[in-house]
């Protein structure tokens, strides 16, 4: 029996340090390490069943060619849908195809699709983005998460960054906002239950009664996309009631006078209209956000999948300057942190290797638009770190897109995801485990060392290891496809970033970990990388741009008004994202099949009672769930959660299936939770879908 270090590789804020246990080389064990500073040995349930995970009977252990049509809708990805082959012939074949599709249509036809399924800087985004560079393939604007709020955000800010997380237990009122954290950021409910032990109070502002709202000391329901009439009506009491910091606005600010004309539209009665709360308490929050301090802001990932998103979360970000709470201990906003780990991206990623850098682009979110274009088809799709086929919008279009008989598709992961349905090649990919690799969190101010504790199982391959193996298939001589995984993370920490001073490779193999040279108290209110170097409550960039100069809320789209039902899809507390949901353990405990929730007074309109089969449904698609009548949502609004994967056995469907590929008002991102949709007791049935025009 040994023990190892090890690091969380999923795609959540906690970026854990982990103890892992190995006998007889095989993984028994993973916990939390006792001695990392945020991780202080606690992990989520779904981290301890990476045992289960990683020796997996189903996990992919050699390359595999499609040998029965693409896409059945009897059943799920089987081994029997392909045949073995070797690791020469498949990058024989790949090589192959690709060089054919550049000789005909050029590279850019080919698109790599991927993202976070593994947050390693090696894994996502070295040598991966150096082969694709090299070979001229078509952009991938990696939109799909936090774009909307990166952008929304350095309006107001200059950086989409925050505060030391850990400074969070000396607040005296946290506000999480839009964020379930009791299932997707659990160290922060630690630091929080810390500071409600030294008297703070916990608010949540959110569209559902999750465990979050559960958790909390008080709890205030909004409508969905009204989150920046919320913020706005918050700053008209506390400008109308002097609850203000003047001093720091006169320092530290930006387009006071603009802004406090501006929010005299948003008395508490029109913001009550706008939200959903009663006047009393919209007056009520702002008191206890004025009131408290230090205040945080735990600001929270679904706002930004909005049509409106980038501006809910540039007009929140604004509070904290109102009330001066930046560089205060306890005080400021959370929403992101990964800005401080400043690697050296142009060096690991070698852009200057792409011989038309300003070419054709995708937006992630616009995968079935870009599959479907018969102007310019894709006609080669390279799918690794993520699986489009349940992840990514308009489900309907998209998997058409995908049937194209003319399109090649590479899956490289772990299992037969959904995508791997329409795979021409399947590879199989290590687990972190096995890996050396470097990552950082986008919460907590620490980098990790992730250091291999297994041999590689099986045929699998690593993806630095798979495009270094491509770059030699496709005849590519450049230095830069030898580098070594260690040396990748030496060029990754040669950086000028003052955040990384002091972080080196042979650090992090003795320590663990480090924590990123962060000033005390962050980067804010000392500095404000904005153009005027204030905090810009109006923003002159914004106007040039021909966006609205101050914060504003707007309408979610009309064009979806058609149906009656908000329809927002959160994650659910076992899966992440479609990670784990493949677990039978883990849908056991999230109750076997994916429920809708629904107001009674929606339900009742069409005879629904909690259990029945229902068909959810827009003019883009439908999937079957199972009704679960509660107050926890709002009338009017429908909840289901989490991504299951596809049983066409079970009637099981993505929801995304009901999501479109419109993209939010900045930074390219998805607006998964501006969707409208009708609910009908007809299970079995799919309903007359309604015409787009």
């Amino acid at each position: 029996m040994k023990h190892h270090r090890s690091v969380c590789p999923l795609d959540c804020p906690d970026a854990c340090a982990l103890r892992v246990t190995v006998e007889d080389g095989r993984v028994t064990r993973v916990a939390g390490h006792p001695d990392h500073p945020v991780t202080q040995g606690a992990i989520c349930h779904k981290v301890q069943r990476f045992p289960e995970r990683t020796h997996a009977p189903e996990r992919l252990l050699y390359p595999m060619r499609r040998v029965r049509p693409k896409g059945l809708a009897v059943q799920r990805a089987t081994p029997d849908d392909f045949e073995r082959i070797s690791w020469e012939e498949a990058l024989a074949e790949i090589a192959q195809r690709f060089q054919s599709i550049i000789a005909g249509q050029g590279a850019e036809a080919i698109l790599p699709y991927s993202f976070y399924g593994n947050m390693g800087v090696l894994s996502a985004e070295s040598m991966d983005r150096r082969f694709f560079n090299r070979l001229g393939a078509c952009h991938l604007d990696r939109t799909i998460c936090n774009s909307a709020a990166t952008a929304g955000s350095a309006y107001t800010l200059g950086a989409p960054t925050g505060v030391d997380p850990e400074d969070s237990v000396h607040a005296k009122l946290i506000l999480v906002w839009g964020c379930n954290i009791v299932s997707t950021n659990m160290h922060q409910v630690m630091l929080a239950n810390e500071a409600r032990k030294r008297g703070a109070t916990l608010v949540v502002i959110d569209v559902h009664r999750n465990r979050t709202a559960r958790w909390g000391d008080r709890f205030y329901q909004v409508k969905p996309g009204s989150d920046a009439a919320l913020a706005l009506g918050m700053m008209h009491v506390l400008i109308r009631d002097d609850l203000v910091d003047h001093a720091f606005i006169e320092q530290y600010a930006l387009g006071y006078p603009e802004l406090a004309d501006h929010v005299q539209h948003y008395d508490p009665k029109t913001t009550a209209q706008l939200t959903g709360l009663t006047p009393n308490q919209v007056e009520e929050l702002a008191h206890l956000y004025g009131s408290a301090d230090p205040a945080l802001i735990r600001l929270g990932n679904g706002l930004q999948h909005h049509d409106n998103g980038g501006m809910i979360m540039r007009t929140i970000t604004c509070l904290p300057a109102l009330t001066g709470q930046w560089g205060k201990r306890g005080g400021g906003l959370i929403k992101g942190n990964g800005w401080y780990a400043q690697f050296n991206t142009t060096t690991l990623q070698r852009p200057d290797l792409h011989p038309n850098p300003h070419g054709r682009r995708v937006n992630m979110n616009q995968l079935a638009d870009a599959l479907l274009d018969d102007a310019r088809p894709i006609q080669a799709l390279f799918v690794y770190n993520s699986n489009p086929a349940q992840v990514a919008p308009d489900q309907t279009r998209l998997r058409q897109g995908l049937l194209r008989p003319e399109l090649f598709t590479v899956v490289h992961d772990l299992f037969l995801t959904d995508t791997c349905a329409y795979a021409d090649i399947v590879l199989p990919a290590t687990s972190h485990f096995e890996n050396l690799d470097l990552y950082k969190s986008y919460w907590h101010l620490y980098v990790q060392l992730n250091e291999p504790v297994l041999p590689i199982q099986g045929e699998c391959r690593s993806n630095p290891e798979l495009f270094r193996n491509l770059a030699v298939e496709m005849g590519f001589e450049d230095d830069c496809f030898k580098d070594t995984d260690e040396t990748l993370i030496e060029q990754a920490l040669n950086s000028n970033s003052p955040y990384l001073e002091g972080i080196d490779l042979p650090r992090l193999r003795r320590d663990g970990w480090a924590k990123l040279k962060v000033p005390e108290g962050g980067l804010f209110p000392h500095r404000i990388p904005t153009p005027s170097g204030k905090f810009e409550f109006y923003s002159a960039t914004m106007a040039a741009r021909g966006l609205p100069p101050l914060p504003e809320h707007t309408p979610l789209d009309e064009q979806e008004g058609r149906y009656p039902l908000a329809f927002i899809t959160p994650p659910n507390h076992r899966f992440l994202n479609s990670t784990c949901s493949n677990d039978e353990r883990m849908q056991r405990l999230e109750g076997e099949r994916p429920t809708v929730q629904l107001h009674p007074q929606d339900a009742q309109a069409d005879g629904i009672v909690s259990g029945d089969p229902v068909v959810v449904f827009n003019n883009r698609g439908s999937c079957e769930l199972v009704a679960e009548v509660t107050e926890d949502v709002l009338p009017g609004t429908a909840v289901s959660l989490g991504l299951w994967w596809d049983d066409p056995q079970q009637g099981l469907r993505s929801v995304n299936h009901l999501t479109d590929t419109r993209i939010s008002d900045m930074g390219g991102g998805a607006t998964f939770f501006s969707v409208r949709v009708g609910v009908l007791k007809r299970p079995g049935e799919t309903p007359g879908l309604l015409e787009t025009d």
